[in-house]
């Protein structure tokens, strides 16, 4: 039976990386894809199914049989005119379904791009709020595995135009310097080393909740073993 892994996000700056590692790395022998709009891309290995988020019914298929399942879904208030509620469905709803029908299926590994800072009991940010809510939400499934990393800056090209990041990534050699010690979990970071070190850890056998920041990640790219599971 060949291994199969199973993305949600490849649209995303991350999620773009990941897609490329997975298909050129010989570790999975299938890569399904969920999307809401068909991918105008191709490669032997990929498999893409074009789905209604909305309905937990339709992750079935492609999430079906996978040893791991990728998650680096999101987006921004700009993008949904600041609506919270239509955030939250896609920031929320879609990690949690993806990991609710992996536990269901018997899938083995769960790794979730979620933010530094994510904390469920932070009531003064929303997004930070959030993505912790997100973090306990997916830790709480019955998977043997789960990889949480949580990049701060992300640097890289993205398709859409968000000016204060890119204001961020040009004075990030700057203010990179004063981030060390506690602060360098805050240190910014290249969204496709974040992508080869997904990859590395769902590679791992290792059972638990394994969470990762800067360093986490910059360990994972040097020595893949060099991990520790952190119960949330």
């Amino acid at each position: 039976m060949s291994r199969k892994a199973c993305l949600l996000g490849a649209t995303g700056l991350i999620g773009q990386h990941l897609l490329q590692v997975l298909l050129k790395d010989a570790y999975y022998e299938e890569v399904h894809v969920l999307v809401r709009k068909a991918l105008d891309y191709s490669d032997p290995k990929l498999v893409v199914h074009s789905i209604d988020f909305s309905q937990p019914a339709a992750y079935k298929p492609a999430i079906q049989g996978a040893e791991t399942v990728f998650c680096a879904i999101g987006t921004t208030l700009k993008k949904v005119k600041g609506d919270r509620e239509a955030y939250r469905k896609i920031d929320y709803d879609i990690p949690v379904a993806a990991a609710v029908t992996a536990a269901e299926a018997g899938v083995f590994g769960f790794v979730l791009v979620s933010s530094i800072g994510a904390d469920a009991a932070n009531n003064n940010n929303f997004y930070l709020k959030l993505k912790g809510v997100v973090e306990e939400a997916v830790s709480k499934q019955q998977l043997p595995q789960v990889h949480i990393f949580r990049p701060s800056l992300l640097l890289g090209n993205r398709s859409e135009k968000r000016t204060g990041e890119r204001i961020a990534q040009a004075l990030a050699p700057v203010y990179s310097l004063f981030l060390k010690g506690s602060w360098k979990k805050y240190h910014p970071i290249q969204a496709d080393l974040v992508a080869r070190a997904m990859l590395k850890a769902a590679k791992s056998s290792a059972k638990g909740i394994f969470i990762h920041d800067y360093t986490g990640i910059m360990q994972f790219i040097k020595d893949p073993h060099q991990e520790s599971p952190i119960p949330i």
